[in-house]
Protein backbone atom coordinates (compact mmCIF):
# COMPACT_ATOMS: atom_id res chain seq x y z
CA UNK A 1 0.00 0.00 0.00
CA UNK A 2 0.90 3.69 -0.72
CA UNK A 3 0.43 5.89 2.38
CA UNK A 4 -0.22 9.91 2.45
CA UNK A 5 -0.04 11.52 6.25
CA UNK A 6 -1.36 14.90 6.61
CA UNK A 7 0.55 17.09 8.70
CA UNK A 8 3.73 18.21 10.64
CA UNK A 9 3.78 17.81 13.97
CA UNK A 10 4.10 14.72 16.87
CA UNK A 11 1.14 13.17 16.01
CA UNK A 12 1.87 12.80 12.41
CA UNK A 13 5.35 11.42 13.61
CA UNK A 14 3.86 8.66 15.53
CA UNK A 15 1.34 7.82 13.02
CA UNK A 16 4.35 7.95 10.52
CA UNK A 17 6.31 5.89 12.90
CA UNK A 18 3.58 3.14 13.40
CA UNK A 19 2.36 2.76 9.70
CA UNK A 20 5.54 2.60 9.05
CA UNK A 21 5.77 -0.73 10.93
CA UNK A 22 2.63 -2.25 9.20
CA UNK A 23 3.49 -5.66 6.46
CA UNK A 24 0.91 -4.02 4.25
CA UNK A 25 2.93 -0.51 4.01
CA UNK A 26 5.33 -0.38 1.17
CA UNK A 27 5.25 3.63 0.79
CA UNK A 28 4.51 6.93 3.20
CA UNK A 29 4.55 10.06 2.10
CA UNK A 30 3.54 12.80 4.76
CA UNK A 31 2.58 16.12 4.15
CA UNK A 32 4.47 18.68 5.02
CA UNK A 33 6.14 16.47 7.60
CA UNK A 34 9.62 17.48 9.76
CA UNK A 35 12.70 16.94 10.42
CA UNK A 36 11.58 12.89 12.08
CA UNK A 37 8.89 12.54 9.66
CA UNK A 38 11.37 12.75 6.98
CA UNK A 39 13.68 9.94 7.86
CA UNK A 40 10.50 7.59 7.72
CA UNK A 41 8.37 8.89 4.37
CA UNK A 42 8.63 10.95 1.67
CA UNK A 43 7.92 14.55 2.67
CA UNK A 44 6.53 17.25 0.55
CA UNK A 45 6.22 20.69 0.85
CA UNK A 46 2.06 21.07 0.93
CA UNK A 47 0.14 23.42 2.75
CA UNK A 48 -2.18 21.16 4.56
CA UNK A 49 -4.85 23.88 4.45
CA UNK A 50 -4.94 23.40 1.02
CA UNK A 51 -7.22 20.23 0.76
CA UNK A 52 -7.34 20.78 -3.24
CA UNK A 53 -3.56 20.10 -3.47
CA UNK A 54 -3.42 17.56 -0.87
CA UNK A 55 -6.19 16.16 -3.22
CA UNK A 56 -4.23 16.29 -6.26
CA UNK A 57 -1.13 14.79 -4.97
CA UNK A 58 -2.89 12.18 -3.23
CA UNK A 59 -4.60 11.05 -6.99
CA UNK A 60 -0.66 11.74 -8.12
CA UNK A 61 1.08 9.51 -6.18
CA UNK A 62 -2.13 6.91 -6.27
CA UNK A 63 -2.39 6.88 -2.49
CA UNK A 64 -3.70 3.85 -1.19
CA UNK A 65 -5.32 5.79 2.14
CA UNK A 66 -4.53 9.27 2.91
CA UNK A 67 -4.46 9.65 6.41
CA UNK A 68 -5.23 13.42 7.93
CA UNK A 69 -4.16 14.70 11.64
CA UNK A 70 -4.49 18.19 12.19
CA UNK A 71 -8.18 19.40 12.79
CA UNK A 72 -7.97 22.58 10.56
CA UNK A 73 -7.93 20.10 6.95
CA UNK A 74 -10.70 18.21 8.61
CA UNK A 75 -12.84 21.28 9.36
CA UNK A 76 -12.20 23.00 6.07
CA UNK A 77 -13.91 19.76 3.96
CA UNK A 78 -10.40 17.65 3.33
CA UNK A 79 -12.81 14.30 3.72
CA UNK A 80 -15.55 15.69 0.93
CA UNK A 81 -12.87 16.49 -1.14
CA UNK A 82 -11.77 13.62 -1.54
CA UNK A 83 -14.85 11.44 -1.28
CA UNK A 84 -15.91 13.39 -4.07
CA UNK A 85 -12.87 11.97 -6.14
CA UNK A 86 -13.33 8.55 -4.85
CA UNK A 87 -10.19 8.66 -3.06
CA UNK A 88 -10.20 6.60 0.59
CA UNK A 89 -8.83 9.21 3.77
CA UNK A 90 -9.45 8.32 7.60
CA UNK A 91 -10.91 11.70 8.30
CA UNK A 92 -14.59 12.76 9.35
CA UNK A 93 -16.42 14.68 6.95
CA UNK A 94 -16.89 18.73 7.28
CA UNK A 95 -20.39 17.98 8.52
CA UNK A 96 -19.16 15.94 11.60
CA UNK A 97 -15.81 18.04 12.48
CA UNK A 98 -17.81 20.59 13.66
CA UNK A 99 -17.71 18.84 16.98
CA UNK A 100 -14.18 19.85 16.98
CA UNK A 101 -14.95 23.12 14.37
CA UNK A 102 -17.73 25.06 16.60
CA UNK A 103 -17.90 24.53 20.49
CA UNK A 104 -21.40 26.27 20.71
CA UNK A 105 -22.43 23.50 17.97
CA UNK A 106 -20.65 21.07 20.54
CA UNK A 107 -22.42 22.37 23.69
CA UNK A 108 -25.85 22.75 21.57
CA UNK A 109 -25.12 19.27 20.81
CA UNK A 110 -24.36 17.23 23.75
CA UNK A 111 -27.59 19.00 25.31
CA UNK A 112 -29.95 17.64 22.52
CA UNK A 113 -28.37 14.34 23.47
CA UNK A 114 -28.14 14.57 27.16
CA UNK A 115 -24.63 13.96 27.45
CA UNK A 116 -22.65 14.91 30.65
CA UNK A 117 -21.41 18.14 30.46
CA UNK A 118 -20.99 21.56 32.63
CA UNK A 119 -23.36 24.11 32.33
CA UNK A 120 -22.87 26.71 29.71
CA UNK A 121 -23.88 29.91 27.54
CA UNK A 122 -23.49 30.97 24.15
CA UNK A 123 -21.96 34.74 23.49
CA UNK A 124 -22.15 36.13 20.17
CA UNK A 125 -20.98 39.76 21.20
CA UNK A 126 -18.50 41.08 23.53
CA UNK A 127 -21.84 42.81 25.72
CA UNK A 128 -23.32 39.54 26.01
CA UNK A 129 -20.27 38.32 27.16
CA UNK A 130 -20.09 40.71 29.50
CA UNK A 131 -23.20 41.25 31.09
CA UNK A 132 -22.44 36.86 31.76
CA UNK A 133 -19.67 37.81 33.46
CA UNK A 134 -21.05 40.11 35.77
CA UNK A 135 -23.99 37.52 36.50
CA UNK A 136 -21.83 34.55 36.99
CA UNK A 137 -24.61 31.85 37.54
CA UNK A 138 -21.96 29.68 39.01
CA UNK A 139 -19.64 31.69 40.42
CA UNK A 140 -15.81 31.80 39.73
CA UNK A 141 -13.91 30.63 38.00
CA UNK A 142 -15.32 30.51 34.92
CA UNK A 143 -14.49 28.81 31.38
CA UNK A 144 -13.96 31.11 28.77
CA UNK A 145 -13.74 29.39 25.03
CA UNK A 146 -13.10 30.38 21.95
CA UNK A 147 -15.98 29.28 19.87
CA UNK A 148 -13.42 27.79 16.61
CA UNK A 149 -10.42 26.31 16.22
CA UNK A 150 -7.31 27.98 18.60
CA UNK A 151 -4.26 25.29 18.48
CA UNK A 152 -6.11 23.96 21.83
CA UNK A 153 -5.07 27.52 23.30
CA UNK A 154 -8.55 29.35 23.02
CA UNK A 155 -9.40 27.74 26.61
CA UNK A 156 -8.57 30.50 29.30
CA UNK A 157 -10.01 29.68 33.06
CA UNK A 158 -10.97 33.06 34.76
CA UNK A 159 -10.83 34.12 38.85
CA UNK A 160 -13.25 37.23 38.79
CA UNK A 161 -15.61 39.49 35.98
CA UNK A 162 -12.34 41.90 36.08
CA UNK A 163 -10.22 38.89 34.21
CA UNK A 164 -13.06 37.66 32.56
CA UNK A 165 -13.55 41.15 30.90
CA UNK A 166 -9.69 41.45 30.06
CA UNK A 167 -9.88 37.94 28.23
CA UNK A 168 -13.02 38.87 26.33
CA UNK A 169 -11.94 42.10 25.08
CA UNK A 170 -8.31 40.04 23.88
CA UNK A 171 -10.84 37.66 22.01
CA UNK A 172 -13.40 39.50 20.46
CA UNK A 173 -12.12 42.84 20.02
CA UNK A 174 -8.30 42.12 20.01
CA UNK A 175 -9.04 39.35 17.86
CA UNK A 176 -6.06 37.13 19.66
CA UNK A 177 -7.45 33.99 17.83
CA UNK A 178 -8.59 35.38 14.46
CA UNK A 179 -11.88 34.56 13.61
CA UNK A 180 -11.91 31.74 16.52
CA UNK A 181 -12.82 34.21 19.33
CA UNK A 182 -15.84 36.04 17.35
CA UNK A 183 -17.98 34.02 19.60
CA UNK A 184 -17.68 33.10 23.04
CA UNK A 185 -18.56 30.00 25.26
CA UNK A 186 -18.85 30.25 29.03
CA UNK A 187 -19.01 27.46 30.87
CA UNK A 188 -19.35 26.43 34.34
CA UNK A 189 -15.79 25.13 35.85
CA UNK A 190 -15.52 21.72 36.92
CA UNK A 191 -12.91 20.76 39.59
CA UNK A 192 -11.46 17.11 39.25
CA UNK A 193 -8.54 15.57 37.19
CA UNK A 194 -8.72 15.54 32.99
CA UNK A 195 -8.98 12.00 31.20
CA UNK A 196 -8.71 11.77 27.39
CA UNK A 197 -10.65 8.83 25.49
CA UNK A 198 -10.14 8.45 22.51
CA UNK A 199 -12.24 5.74 20.13
CA UNK A 200 -12.25 4.83 16.96
CA UNK A 201 -15.44 5.07 15.08
CA UNK A 202 -16.55 3.73 11.22
CA UNK A 203 -20.31 5.66 11.95
CA UNK A 204 -21.87 3.01 13.85
CA UNK A 205 -19.06 0.23 15.70
CA UNK A 206 -16.72 1.78 17.96
CA UNK A 207 -13.20 0.54 18.59
CA UNK A 208 -11.68 2.26 22.17
CA UNK A 209 -8.26 3.06 22.44
CA UNK A 210 -6.30 2.81 25.26
CA UNK A 211 -6.98 5.72 28.01
CA UNK A 212 -4.96 8.79 28.59
CA UNK A 213 -4.32 11.57 30.73
CA UNK A 214 -2.86 14.67 29.36
CA UNK A 215 -1.08 17.78 31.36
CA UNK A 216 -2.13 20.93 29.97
CA UNK A 217 -1.04 23.53 32.01
CA UNK A 218 2.48 25.07 31.10
CA UNK A 219 4.21 25.00 34.48
CA UNK A 220 4.72 22.27 37.04
CA UNK A 221 1.49 21.66 39.22
CA UNK A 222 -0.56 22.40 37.08
CA UNK A 223 -0.04 26.05 37.08
CA UNK A 224 -0.02 28.67 33.97
CA UNK A 225 -1.78 29.08 30.81
CA UNK A 226 -3.09 26.18 28.71
CA UNK A 227 -1.43 24.78 26.03
CA UNK A 228 -1.69 22.15 23.40
CA UNK A 229 -0.26 19.50 26.06
CA UNK A 230 2.84 19.16 28.11
CA UNK A 231 2.80 15.72 28.41
CA UNK A 232 0.73 12.47 28.61
CA UNK A 233 0.61 9.28 30.55
CA UNK A 234 -0.94 6.16 29.50
CA UNK A 235 -3.24 3.99 31.20
CA UNK A 236 -5.17 6.71 32.74
CA UNK A 237 -4.95 5.65 36.44
CA UNK A 238 -7.79 7.58 37.66
CA UNK A 239 -10.38 5.29 35.01
CA UNK A 240 -11.98 2.26 36.11
CA UNK A 241 -13.57 -0.15 34.35
CA UNK A 242 -16.75 0.64 35.47
CA UNK A 243 -16.09 4.49 34.61
CA UNK A 244 -15.17 2.86 31.44
CA UNK A 245 -17.95 1.33 30.30
CA UNK A 246 -19.95 4.69 31.69
CA UNK A 247 -18.36 6.49 29.33
CA UNK A 248 -18.81 4.27 26.20
CA UNK A 249 -22.73 4.05 27.74
CA UNK A 250 -23.67 7.72 28.52
CA UNK A 251 -21.28 9.38 26.12
CA UNK A 252 -19.45 7.92 23.25
CA UNK A 253 -22.02 5.69 21.80
CA UNK A 254 -25.24 8.07 22.47
CA UNK A 255 -22.77 10.74 20.65
CA UNK A 256 -21.68 8.60 17.22
CA UNK A 257 -25.64 7.30 17.64
CA UNK A 258 -26.67 11.33 17.51
CA UNK A 259 -24.53 12.42 15.02
CA UNK A 260 -25.59 9.85 12.68
CA UNK A 261 -29.31 10.54 13.55
CA UNK A 262 -28.20 14.55 12.22
CA UNK A 263 -26.64 13.51 8.87
CA UNK A 264 -23.57 13.87 10.30
CA UNK A 265 -22.16 10.21 10.08
CA UNK A 266 -19.07 10.08 12.48
CA UNK A 267 -16.00 8.09 10.71
CA UNK A 268 -12.56 9.08 11.99
CA UNK A 269 -11.24 9.28 15.59
CA UNK A 270 -13.83 10.76 18.25
CA UNK A 271 -11.67 11.95 20.76
CA UNK A 272 -13.22 12.77 23.93
CA UNK A 273 -11.49 15.08 26.59
CA UNK A 274 -13.51 14.55 30.12
CA UNK A 275 -13.55 16.06 33.82
CA UNK A 276 -13.70 13.25 35.73
CA UNK A 277 -16.13 14.69 38.66
CA UNK A 278 -17.56 14.19 42.20
CA UNK A 279 -20.64 13.41 39.71
CA UNK A 280 -18.88 11.13 37.42
CA UNK A 281 -17.23 11.94 34.33
CA UNK A 282 -18.35 15.01 32.31
CA UNK A 283 -17.77 16.49 28.35
CA UNK A 284 -14.64 19.05 28.68
CA UNK A 285 -14.80 19.28 24.71
CA UNK A 286 -15.05 16.58 21.79
CA UNK A 287 -12.22 16.92 18.97
CA UNK A 288 -12.57 15.27 15.76
CA UNK A 289 -8.64 14.01 15.53
CA UNK A 290 -6.42 11.99 16.83
CA UNK A 291 -4.68 14.17 20.60
CA UNK A 292 -1.01 15.31 20.29
CA UNK A 293 0.58 14.49 22.42
CA UNK A 294 -2.05 11.66 22.72
CA UNK A 295 -1.01 9.79 20.09
CA UNK A 296 3.01 9.06 21.16
CA UNK A 297 1.43 7.15 24.13
CA UNK A 298 -1.35 5.44 21.85
CA UNK A 299 1.08 4.24 18.84
CA UNK A 300 3.92 3.33 21.23
CA UNK A 301 1.69 1.20 22.82
CA UNK A 302 -0.52 -0.11 20.56
CA UNK A 303 0.63 -3.46 19.36
CA UNK A 304 -1.89 -4.82 16.66
CA UNK A 305 -1.43 -3.41 12.78
CA UNK A 306 -2.40 -0.03 12.74
CA UNK A 307 -3.57 0.12 9.10
CA UNK A 308 -6.56 -2.61 9.32
CA UNK A 309 -8.54 -0.20 11.35
CA UNK A 310 -7.48 3.18 9.61
CA UNK A 311 -8.49 1.09 6.69
CA UNK A 312 -11.83 0.03 8.73
CA UNK A 313 -12.60 3.19 9.26
CA UNK A 314 -12.28 4.82 5.93
CA UNK A 315 -14.18 1.89 4.47
CA UNK A 316 -17.13 2.70 6.87
CA UNK A 317 -16.67 -0.99 7.96
CA UNK A 318 -14.66 -2.13 11.47
CA UNK A 319 -16.25 -5.80 10.78
CA UNK A 320 -14.63 -7.05 14.16
CA UNK A 321 -11.54 -5.61 14.55
CA UNK A 322 -10.11 -5.63 18.16
CA UNK A 323 -6.91 -3.93 19.29
CA UNK A 324 -4.19 -5.52 21.25
CA UNK A 325 -1.94 -3.48 23.81
CA UNK A 326 1.06 -3.27 25.25
CA UNK A 327 0.84 -3.63 29.07
CA UNK A 328 3.63 -1.81 29.46
CA UNK A 329 2.36 1.88 30.71
CA UNK A 330 3.75 4.93 27.65
CA UNK A 331 4.99 8.48 28.95
CA UNK A 332 5.04 11.12 26.72
CA UNK A 333 7.10 14.34 28.11
CA UNK A 334 7.20 17.64 25.65
CA UNK A 335 10.28 19.59 25.22
CA UNK A 336 8.92 23.07 24.23
CA UNK A 337 10.61 26.47 23.14
CA UNK A 338 10.88 29.42 25.72
CA UNK A 339 8.04 31.70 25.28
CA UNK A 340 5.36 28.96 24.44
CA UNK A 341 2.69 28.67 24.32
CA UNK A 342 2.45 32.73 23.21
CA UNK A 343 5.51 33.56 21.68
CA UNK A 344 8.14 30.95 21.05
CA UNK A 345 11.72 31.11 20.20
CA UNK A 346 12.50 29.12 16.93
CA UNK A 347 15.35 28.53 15.04
CA UNK A 348 17.72 26.88 18.19
CA UNK A 349 19.74 23.97 16.80
CA UNK A 350 19.04 20.32 19.13
CA UNK A 351 21.18 18.43 20.28
CA UNK A 352 20.90 15.43 21.77
CA UNK A 353 19.04 13.38 19.27
CA UNK A 354 21.65 10.87 17.95
CA UNK A 355 22.39 9.64 21.39
CA UNK A 356 19.08 8.19 21.41
CA UNK A 357 18.21 6.60 18.40
CA UNK A 358 17.95 3.18 18.78
CA UNK A 359 17.76 3.19 22.20
CA UNK A 360 14.99 0.40 23.47
CA UNK A 361 11.70 1.67 24.36
CA UNK A 362 12.53 5.24 24.08
CA UNK A 363 10.98 7.30 20.86
CA UNK A 364 11.99 10.70 20.36
CA UNK A 365 8.74 11.91 18.24
CA UNK A 366 9.56 15.56 16.63
CA UNK A 367 6.88 18.06 16.56
CA UNK A 368 8.16 21.51 15.55
CA UNK A 369 11.45 20.82 13.89
CA UNK A 370 13.04 21.29 10.07
CA UNK A 371 16.61 20.13 9.43
CA UNK A 372 18.57 22.37 8.36
CA UNK A 373 22.64 22.11 6.78
CA UNK A 374 23.64 22.10 10.53
CA UNK A 375 21.30 19.56 11.38
CA UNK A 376 17.71 19.99 13.58
CA UNK A 377 16.42 23.29 14.32
CA UNK A 378 13.25 24.38 16.25
CA UNK A 379 10.69 26.07 14.04
CA UNK A 380 7.64 26.23 16.78
CA UNK A 381 6.55 25.92 20.02
CA UNK A 382 6.42 22.22 20.86
CA UNK A 383 9.39 20.75 19.89
CA UNK A 384 9.66 17.34 20.75
CA UNK A 385 7.77 14.21 22.69
CA UNK A 386 10.05 11.96 24.27
CA UNK A 387 8.23 8.71 24.65
CA UNK A 388 9.37 5.62 26.96
CA UNK A 389 7.67 2.52 27.77
CA UNK A 390 8.64 0.78 30.85
CA UNK A 391 8.00 -2.20 32.87
CA UNK A 392 5.47 0.00 35.34
CA UNK A 393 4.88 3.78 35.23
CA UNK A 394 7.75 4.65 37.82
CA UNK A 395 10.41 2.75 35.30
CA UNK A 396 8.23 4.79 32.53
CA UNK A 397 8.31 7.81 34.35
CA UNK A 398 12.31 7.17 35.30
CA UNK A 399 13.16 5.79 31.50
CA UNK A 400 11.29 9.48 29.85
CA UNK A 401 13.40 11.94 31.86
CA UNK A 402 16.71 10.00 31.55
CA UNK A 403 15.90 10.22 27.73
CA UNK A 404 14.96 14.00 28.09
CA UNK A 405 18.45 14.69 29.99
CA UNK A 406 19.88 13.75 26.90
CA UNK A 407 18.48 16.60 24.11
CA UNK A 408 18.94 19.70 24.40
CA UNK A 409 18.44 23.46 22.80
CA UNK A 410 18.59 26.84 23.81
CA UNK A 411 15.68 27.79 26.32
CA UNK A 412 14.39 24.21 25.78
CA UNK A 413 11.46 24.03 28.58
CA UNK A 414 9.65 20.66 29.95
CA UNK A 415 7.33 20.09 32.86
CA UNK A 416 9.22 17.85 35.64
CA UNK A 417 5.87 16.43 36.74
CA UNK A 418 4.60 14.61 34.20
CA UNK A 419 3.31 11.56 35.50
CA UNK A 420 3.33 12.50 38.87
CA UNK A 421 -0.62 12.96 39.90
CA UNK A 422 -1.01 9.14 38.15
CA UNK A 423 1.73 7.75 40.14
CA UNK A 424 0.22 8.99 43.45
CA UNK A 425 -3.11 7.80 42.84
CA UNK A 426 -1.23 4.03 42.41
CA UNK A 427 1.26 4.68 45.27
CA UNK A 428 -1.89 5.76 47.54
CA UNK A 429 -2.52 3.54 51.18
CA UNK A 430 -4.93 2.01 50.25
CA UNK A 431 -8.22 2.36 52.81
CA UNK A 432 -9.07 -0.16 55.50
CA UNK A 433 -12.89 -2.16 54.17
Amino acid sequence: MRVLVVGNGGREHALVWKIRQSPLVKEVYCAPGNAGIAELADCVPIDTSNIVEVADFAQTITADLTVVGPELPMVLGIADEFQRRGLRIFAPTRAAAEIEGSKAFAREFMQRNKVPSPGYEICPTPEDARAFLDRAPWGFPVVVKADGLAAGKGTIIVKDAVEGKAVVDQMMTEKKFGIAGSKLIMEEFLPGEEVSFLVFSDGAKVVPMVSVQDHKRIHDGDEGPNTGGMGTVSPATNLSVDVHKQIMQEIVLPTIKGMAAEGRRYQGVLYVGLMMTDGGPKVLEFNARFGDPETQVIMARMRSDVLPVLQGVADGNLKDIKLEWAKEPAVCIVLASKGYPDTPETGKPVRGLDALKGQPDVVVFHAATAARDSGVVSVGGRVLGVTALGANLDAAVQRAYEAVAKISFDGMHYRKDIGQKALARLHAPKSAS
